[in-house]
């Protein structure tokens, strides 16, 4: 895990430039720092890199890494680099260090843009080829690691955060109100729908891709991975098998680190089925970092008890509280050059500190298990939509009513029969949207729109999920927090063979007796304790707003009610009248959390 920038072009950045780039970078990486410029035909390639030691952690292995006229700068881990290092090692290579970063350029070397669909893990890269006059860029998969591009008259700037690419080009920034004006009526959901960001000159490097720029500075970007919905007939014990044994894998792996590692932990079976498995059945040591709210809606605590006894580790557990959250939101904002999606972030970023501080440089976190296993309440309604047919229906929607069905809160999600009745619907994710537009100055016509992955309702909405809503924006606000403190993020359930297979089981194998997830919950049944694997309700890190922001503060009111560029955006007098109501209503929690945290990125973008 680390930070990298660079640039390719005709003039560039001066040497104050580079420096200034790579002091916004030192907490992505405060181990080592480089800079390395070459020529691509007539124009420069600067590659910049800060490094935080996780493999090999000898300076043999800084960045950038010059090897076989290649130079590259790389921010992940490939956690199958032992194995990809036998077999080139086979073919004739060999190797001076330990890292993975190594083993990169000797996979180019040997299979060029084919080594990408080799490699299992996360990465941003930019590797440099003096032979074949080519800078490479790659992302990996999911996008678990960030970057950004920015053009220029003088060229092409990247980096993995916008920051850097403000100090590396020295070009103003330019909100994008529009994307602004999305986040606040939409919600989080629309933000990765597009390669976009919060400012209107700068792109999101699509996942999954490699671009290649040659001498010219043409650029041929393409994709390399693509997931598909391809069901193959098994039995329910088949596809637990193969579940379980691709899960334990993806753990195995992402356990593969030179310095000790923590557990994000809540009370669900996710972070709990990851932890088990890591101290249980691979035998590490480990210790786990835990939120509890005093809201009872959000407070996890006994579960969180319950796991941490049956692992026999150490559970650090941070209280939320009311203090100070206005500055905090202001500076977290400041870091993450974006508003934080939503609040789950902001307490995510209390993990992020408190693992730093108690001497960890690797977190591992439970992203992505409900896209992949089948964990949301919609979910649970368009699975009962696609077993419509069968001769039970009748008693699964019962045991779907007696089981998770009895946890839905949201009145749309209610009825069993919901996207029988309509499988379009789709206004359940963006609630209150219709009244949070009429807050705005301008009108906001804008519909949410769903991307069309496959065919088949429930899995077409898992990818969506998975691909462009949920996963993304997790992983983005999840690399801001953990990098402020110089954290690595690994995330298993992203493991490409584990995901590929869940989308390979047929539909009927999710779910049973009315537990979402079946698939994950059987995994670990020797493991987990029943009361946390079987437990239904859904919370996560999560927290309500009035457990962070006292709306009867006088001075609390009076900050939020300043002038400022948010209310070019938003009528004032909506947001007074929206301080003084009841906002135990979960949308109603979470606009005005968006609201602050739009309010703070313009008053310091604009």
């Amino acid at each position: 895990m680390c930070g990298i920038a660079g640039f390719i072009g005709k003039v560039g950045p001066d040497r104050r430039q580079l420096r200034r780039a790579l002091e916004t970078m030192r907490h992505r990486g405060p181990d080592a720092a480089g800079v390395c410029e070459r020529h691509l035909g007539p124009q420069r390639a600067v590659l910049l890199h800060s490094r935080l030691a996780i493999l090999d952690l000898d300076p043999r292995s800084n960045q950038p890494f010059e090897k076989d006229d290649c130079a590259l700068i790389f921010n992940g881990e490939i956690y199958n680099h032992i194995e990809i290092r036998r077999e080139l090692e086979h073919l004739g290579h060999s190797f001076r260090t330990g890292s993975d970063t190594e083993v990169i350029i000797d996979a180019w070397r040997e299979w060029g843009r084919r080594c990408f669909d080799r490699f299992e893990g996360m990465w941003a890269l930019a590797l440099h080829d003096s032979r074949s006059q080519q800078v490479i860029m790659s992302r990996d998969r999911f996008g678990e690691k960030p970057l950004h591009l920015l053009r220029t008259e003088d060229g092409l700037f990247f980096a993995s955060e916008v920051k850097t690419l403000w100090a590396l080009s020295g070009a103003a920034p330019k909100p994008d109100l529009d994307q602004v004006r999305r986040y606040l009526v939409q919600g989080y959901r629309v933000l990765h729908k597009k390669p976009r960001s919060f400012f209107g000159n700068v792109a999101e490097f699509p996942a999954a891709s490699l671009m290649e720029i040659d001498v010219q500075g043409k650029e041929d970007t393409s994709g390399y991975w693509r997931l598909e919905y391809r069901p193959q007939l098994m039995s329910s014990a088949d596809a637990i098998d193969g579940a379980r044994a691709r899960l334990f894998e993806s753990v195995r792996l992402r356990l593969r680190a030179d310095v000790p590692l923590s557990f994000c932990l809540s009370g669900g079976v996710d972070s709990g089925a990851l932890a088990a498995i890591a101290a249980l059945s691979l035998g590490t040591e480990i210790e786990t970092f835990s939120i509890i709210d005093s809201d009872p809606r959000y407070d996890e605590s006994e579960n969180i008890a319950i796991t941490s006894q049956a692992l026999g580790c150490k559970n650090h557990r941070i209280p939320t509280r009311k203090t100070g959250f206005l500055d905090r939101m202001a500076n977290l904002v400041r870091q993450h050059d974006a508003p934080v999606a939503t609040i789950s972030y902001y307490m995510h970023s209390f993990l992020s500190e408190a693992i730093h501080e108690a001497g960890f440089k690797v977190a591992v976190s439970g992203t992505g298990a409900d896209e992949i296993f089948l964990g949301y309440y919609d979910h649970s309604l368009m699975w009962l939509a696609a077993m419509q047919g069968r001769e039970d229906f009748a008693s699964l929607v019962e045991s779907w009513r007696n089981g998770y069905g009895a946890h839905v809160r949201n009145p749309m999600l209610q009825d069993p029969q919901a996207f029988i009745r309509d499988p379009g619907m789709r206004s359940h994710l963006t609630l209150g949207a219709a009244e949070f537009a009429s807050y705005m100055t301008a009108p906001f016509g804008e519909a949410f729109a769903e991307e069309s992955y496959c065919p088949e309702l429930l899995r077409n909405r898992m990818m969506n999920e998975l691909l462009c809503e949920v996963v993304p924006v997790i992983l983005a606000e999840d690399d801001l927090n953990s990098m402020m403190h110089s954290i690595e993020n690994r995330s298993p359930f992203l493991d490409r063979r584990l995901v590929e297979f869940l989308f390979s089981v047929p539909n009927a194998h999710l779910m049973r007796d009315g537990y979402t997830k079946w698939l994950l919950r059987e995994s670990v049944k020797d493991l987990l304790p029943d009361a946390v694997r079987l437990d239904r309700r859904k919370r996560g890190f999560n927290a309500s707003i009035d457990s962070l922001l006292d709306r009867k503060d006088p001075d609390v009111v009076e900050r939020l009610l300043a002038p400022g560029p948010i209310f070019d955006l938003v009528r004032r007098q909506a947001i007074e009248d929206y301080l003084r109501r009841d906002l135990e209503a979960n949308e109603l929690s979470k606009f005005m959390f968006s609201f602050v945290s739009a309010k703070f990125f313009l008053d310091q973008a604009v």
